[in-house]
């Protein structure tokens, strides 16, 4: 559970030494649990894109923790024309058998899902989606019209084998009596497909009921987004009150939603743990676990009934806006006072919305994919902790090929001459 007030806060080393752990408080079983698809997306099913959640079996969880990418025959029929017999072979068939018939039930039901989803999903298992994989796909992200397309993304997921072999881990019981670790009922989830901008998906946490700070999810910069803030930032305040604050078991965590134009909707995404595994992106943990909560002030209006005033802090002015002209109309008229006529340590704020700025390097991140650390052979990555006559040797040797190949080509080129 997160600190009460009566405990001390949380020591943060003011040297260039960084602290060993982050402050969080201890993740619990049960936490884990609440954040898993299963649970939590029945609840907010009104506020979520069309899925449907496939519980899956004992032998097909095991496939998907064997070793291999063996996936099942895309048609199991023959031909019996006496032409082209050898395309219609069954020698292959014979010699790879069908991991399916081990679990034809859940295929069955993965084909009859995606017909029903539009005949495009993206699938993902209780907590993780395989993006890490999505190089494996022929429309190089998450796009599956068929099985095995499904298949090959989860078997190629580190993301995915983290659901499955680690999703405990660092975690407490949440009785001291506990001495079992409990099962996960894993689910197969399809979501029909929708082409997301992603430039409008965005990251909220939360901490003790308070939605505490948000920040856009993709790491590049998108110019438009500066202008609208406010408005997203009022809307997604809004969404919180009155659909997650007091229906989410724990008062603790991080939810992603996205908000396409004309930006009137908010849609719950995911439901991620308070813990140091959920990619904070834009902020540190340290910066989130020691940030002070936004505040709220209700103030008396003559002859008009209390109204929440809501603060947030830009350059050098502090700005006061009634919330409900904000929800009404996206803008209102304002009083402004300058940053000095206020005390900081008092005065209430917004919560923090991050955005990417144009200077920010992550702006300019361009060339490096988006999990490309999970697309490196694991030989790579072993030779290159090997000191001498590893990464050094792979690169001098890579280099005089290089070197050869530029030589080679200098050579057919003036014999061409």
């Amino acid at each position: 559970m997160p600190h009460s007030e009566s405990e001390a806060p949380p020591v943060v080393e003011s040297s260039t030494d960084q602290p060993q752990t982050l402050p969080f408080p201890p993740v619990t079983h049960s936490h884990i649990l609440h954040c898993s698809y299963h649970d939590w997306q029945p609840r907010y099913r009104t506020l979520t894109p069309k899925s449907r959640a496939i519980p899956l079996t004992t032998s097909f969880i095991s496939y998907l923790r064997a070793d291999g990418i063996v996936l099942p025959p895309e048609n199991n029929t023959t031909s019996t024309e006496d032409d082209n017999l050898d395309a219609y072979s069954d020698d292959e068939a014979d010699e790879q058998p069908d991991p399916s018939t081990e679990w034809q039930d859940i295929h069955t039901q993965i084909k009859s899902k995606i017909s029903e989803l539009g005949g495009i999903v993206t699938p993902k298992l209780n907590w993780s989606a395989p993006k890490d994989a999505a190089w494996m796909a022929a429309t190089n992200d998450l796009q599956c019209r068929s099985p095995n397309d499904v298949y090959l993304l989860l078997k190629s997921s580190d993301f995915i084998t983290h659901d499955l072999e680690h999703p405990f881990d660092e975690c407490v019981p949440d009785s001291p009596d506990s001495t079992t670790t409990p099962e996960v009922p894993y689910h197969l989830v399809l979501r029909k497909y929708v082409n997301f901008n992603p430039s409008l998906e965005f990251r909220c946490f939360v901490r003790d009921r308070v939605l505490l700070c948000i920040c856009q999810r993709d790491q590049n910069h998108f110019d438009f987004l500066f202008p609208l803030r406010d408005i997203l930032r009022s809307r997604i305040q809004a969404f919180f009150n009155e659909k997650l604050k007091d229906t989410f078991p724990d008062p603790s965590f991080v939810f992603d939603v996205y908000i396409p134009p004309p930006h009137q909707r908010v849609w719950l995404i995911d439901i991620n743990p308070w813990a140091v595994r959920t990619d904070p992106l834009l902020f540190g943990w340290l910066e989130i676990l020691n940030m002070k909560d936004p505040i709220e002030i209700q103030e008396e209006e003559d002859g008009v009934e209390e109204q929440f005033v809501r603060f947030s802090l830009s350059g050098n002015t502090i700005t006061g806006v009634l919330a409900d002209s904000v929800e009404d109309s996206g803008s209102s008229d304002t009083e402004d006072e300058t940053a000095e006529d206020v005390d900081d340590d008092d005065a209430p704020f917004f919560p923090e919305f991050r955005l990417v700025r144009r200077d920010d390097p992550e702006a300019y991140a361009f060339t490096t994919a988006q999990y490309s650390a999970h697309k490196l052979p694991k030989e790579v990555v072993d030779a290159s902790m090997t000191g001498p006559g590893g990464m050094s040797e792979f690169l001098g040797k890579w280099q005089d090929i290089l070197a050869k190949q530029e030589q080679e080509s200098d050579m057919d080129s003036g014999e061409g001459q």
